[in-house]
């Protein structure tokens, strides 16, 4: 698997992990750090399928376009839901990310991070779509295990440690220990449903149609888990379905606490359940460690305290919560020999590695 030839080829080629997100994707190289961070959307020209824009300028395009354009996340609920455009972006993203040396390179191994319920196919889907891309050897990690390494658990030690991963499309709870993934849960509820529960919200309150965009905006702003300390308000712009005409609505933190716990509490559920699958030698350690937030949607105010309300341990959101599953792919790239066992291998899988 580890071959000379291939550690030699690994000191040149600019080696990259990848954290394929619903939401956004993150492409860090190695000695260089985290290089990319754009939103995983696509600009397509309806007609021809011709790819007009990728990542931060395709996100501008949403809600935005004329009829021949559409604007759309290849990636859905963490999966990808179109190879082809998938293929496409991580061409552009590996390239862009590649290319910055006037050096002829050799072309980089890359480590993806992938939920930990997908398929065998969706498995292959993002192996092959990553070889397609450029890449010389492709291999996988989970999400959850990934985002372990780069929060700084000690996954490899024979201590309980436990990780909720709240991305866009999934929310991931794992405890692991000695290397491996002990229990784990995956839902296909966090930031993207979020965002869709604040949009129903103000269409059945208020009769207004609010875009995805500014519903994310609301939730970053005044979104929260639990009871503020000071709540606040924000005026948030849509059509009124009644009307037809642009309305203004002042909206509450209270009002979207309201809205947004349904999704809450299917996490707050997800994490007791895994906790209650526990072994009980690891659930004292967690008592001792504590239980780790990472992904975008974990810095949603209040999640970390209403967790720890629940739970009766200590919550906290990692350092730098956003990057913590490409910085944890990187650290397995940067020492595969000792790490390999934590991705994911199947004879298949690594039957077509090159």
């Amino acid at each position: 698997m580890f071959s000379p030839l291939n550690a030699l080829l690994g000191l040149f080629s600019r080696d990259m992990s990848i954290d394929l997100g619903t939401a956004s994707i993150l492409v860090l190289v190695r000695g260089q750090g985290i290089v990319i961070n754009e939103p995983s959307v696509v600009a397509i020209e309806k007609r021809t399928k011709r790819v007009l824009a990728i990542g931060s300028e395709a996100k501008e395009m949403i809600g935005r376009t004329p009829a021949n354009i559409i604007a759309v996340r290849p990636l859905r609920d963490g999966v990808i839901s179109d190879f082809d455009v998938t293929e496409k972006m991580l061409h552009y993203f590996i390239n862009k990310a590649h290319q910055r040396s006037r050096m002829p390179l050799p072309r980089p191994r890359v480590v993806v991070g992938i939920p930990s319920g997908v398929t065998e196919v969706e498995k292959r889907a993002v192996h092959d779509a990553a070889l397609s891309a450029g890449a010389r050897e492709a291999y996988l990690i989970e999400e959850p295990m990934a985002a372990a390494i780069g929060a700084g658990l000690p996954i490899t030690e024979a201590i309980g440690s436990m990780i909720v991963d709240v991305g866009g499309g999934t929310t991931e709870v794992a405890v692991l220990a000695l290397g491996g993934i002990v229990v784990i849960r995956s839902i296909r509820i966090a930031g993207d449903e979020m965002d869709e529960e604040i949009v129903q919200y103000a269409r059945q309150k208020y009769n207004l149609l609010i875009g995805e965009r500014m519903a994310e905006r609301v939730k970053i702003a005044i979104g929260s888990a639990c009871p503020l300390p000071e709540e606040k308000a924000m005026t948030i712009y849509g059509r009124n379905l009644i009307t037809g005409l642009p309305q203004a609505i002042e909206v509450s933190s209270v009002e979207v606490r309201e809205a947004l716990s349904g999704s809450i509490g299917t996490i707050v559920a997800t994490v007791k359940e895994c906790i209650d699958a526990t072994p009980p030698e690891l659930v004292a350690d967690l008592v001792e460690q504590g239980i780790a937030l990472a992904g975008g949607a974990s810095q949603l105010q209040g999640l970390a305290e209403r967790l720890t309300q629940e739970t009766k341990m200590r919550v906290y959101v990692a350092d730098d919560p956003v990057t913590c599953v490409v910085r944890g792919a990187g650290q397995v790239l940067e020492h595969l020999d000792s790490l390999h066992k934590v991705l994911v291998t199947t004879q298949r899988l690594r039957g077509t590695a090159r």
